[in-house]
């Protein structure tokens, strides 16, 4: 009978330990064939857990086919065809740790945020408050759209902060931009074909194609989408990022603003407006939402808390224009709302208590302080560059100018474990794209390495002028 000698930490779940160390040692062939295991008693002892604990994990790898049961005598490793493949993914494991011996020195993301800026203490003041509650519909599944006293919050937000009207019944929340994208396939599926600028949020392109939209993207130029090549396409929805583009940055003026209404008033058509993170501008006030603008009811507004709060919030909510209401209707009931009634009162007391506002300006400041630490520091450059999209949002273009050979600086720059992107990843075809831009997202790095990081990442950079 093999015996173990494994340690349990505390950052994982006692039974899932259990069930990978066991399952790891039959894939690195350390437990062979036929092997019987220690019966749940012994192990629970050995490893001062409950026999319950141990049991969890047994009847995970049995249900999996790892070992087998055979009556009064025990488990035993399974004698099957999966070994034939264990070299394999052994190497896989071992794949996984030499990737995870690796992890860049820094990353400029373009996704993560400040993670010490998470408003811990109030987050865990007022969950303590909705679950002190006693009310017996909290754990009921609630209205699909979400709970009228969290859409009436989100109206009174969107009025004062986004000069978006609207009434709480337009509104409409759900667990993420992409499932919200989901929502809308089924809801604009008569009109078939989808205007996306490019490049573009891909995740969003890819839910749109996978619900059966066609997806097609318009060239943008420095007012973000391109009317004329929109006015040729098939489109009759238009999903557009105005008040800072992803991940161009730019900001669309009113007179673009203005004609893409008009197109969306003559094709009878619809525009999204995806509003992700307009509270973090830089220089003057936010720009008012294109929603504000529209008297058609063509525009459908779409917000979220996973930039300003945190991704793994996962909270975002869409407003329809009215001319929609009468389709969201007749199919809503097909849907049940993907956020817990908890979450929705956490949110909601965070807006109605001001402490929303309060953490916005926090973290506006904060940001601001990166990115301008962060141009400080590339003063210091010796090589021609510049900078756009730096006025909104938590990452700007780096326009490098004369560079070699970006393929090759992108390569050596993870090499070395910094990791800069490129707009081409988030083309949606396969068309070139301007050799001299970068992204740098400086949102989630630390004050106090941020001149280091940047000083490195120019003497990088120079090796290829």
């Amino acid at each position: 009978m093999y015996e173990f000698s494994m340690t349990l930490g505390d950052k994982e779940n006692l039974y899932e330990q259990i069930y990978k160390y066991i399952k790891g040692e039959m894939l690195e062939g350390t437990l062979k064939p036929g092997e019987r295991l220690p019966s749940t008693r012994v192990l629970s002892q050995s490893l001062g857990v409950s026999r319950s604990t141990v049991d969890l994990a047994y009847q995970q790898l049995l249900s999996e086919g790892y070992i087998s049961s055979i009556p009064a005598k025990g488990y035993f490793v399974s004698d099957m065809e999966i070994f034939a493949y264990a070299g394999g993914e052994k190497e896989e494991i071992l794949l996984e740790k030499e990737e995870a011996q690796k992890k860049p020195v820094v990353d400029f993301s373009l996704t993560k945020i400040d993670e010490d800026g998470f408003p811990h203490s109030y987050w865990k003041k007022i969950s303590k408050k909705i679950l002190d509650i006693e009310d017996e519909n909290l754990y009921d599944l609630g209205d699909c759209r979400g709970e009228l006293s969290l859409r009436k919050s989100i109206t009174d937000y969107l009025h004062r902060f986004r000069q978006v009207n609207c009434h709480p019944n337009q509104i409409v929340i759900g667990a993420g931009n992409d499932y919200l994208a989901m929502l809308l396939s089924v809801l604009l599926r008569e009109e078939k074909y989808m205007a996306m600028e490019n490049p573009t949020y891909k995740s969003a392109a890819d839910t749109f194609v996978c619900m059966g939209l066609q997806v097609q993207g318009i060239a943008m130029d420095e007012s973000g989408m391109d009317i004329d090549t929109l006015m040729k396409s098939e489109a009759k929805v238009a999903y557009v990022m105005p008040s800072h583009q992803f991940p161009m940055g730019c900001v669309m003026p009113i007179k673009r603003r203005i004609e893409l209404l008009d197109w969306a008033k003559r094709k009878n058509g619809y525009i999204i407006e995806d509003d992700y993170d307009s509270q973090f501008r830089y220089r003057g006030k936010p720009i008012p939402a294109l929603q504000g603008l529209d008297d058609q009811e063509r525009v459908i507004y779409l917000g979220t808390f996973s930039k300003s709060i945190a991704p793994a919030i996962r909270f975002s909510y869409m407003v329809l224009p009215k001319s929609l209401l009468e389709r969201w209707n007749a199919i809503r009931e097909s849907f049940s709302v993907t956020i817990s009634k908890v979450d929705q009162k956490i949110i909601e007391e965070f807006l109605s208590s001001g402490w929303y506002e309060r953490h916005v300006n926090k973290m506006r400041n904060k940001y601001r302080q990166k990115r301008n630490l962060v141009l400080g520091a590339m003063k210091e450059w010796n090589f021609p560059y510049s900078v756009s999209g730096e006025e909104a949002g938590l990452h700007f273009v780096l326009h490098l100018p004369f560079i070699k050979s970006k393929k090759d600086l992108l390569f050596t720059l993870k090499e070395a474990g910094i990791i800069l992107y490129a707009p081409e990843e988030y083309l949606l075809s396969s068309k070139t794209y301007n050799e001299e831009d970068f992204l740098l997202g400086y949102a989630s790095l630390r004050e106090k390495e941020i001149g280091e990081q940047i000083a490195d990442l120019g003497k990088k950079i120079e090796a290829f002028y």
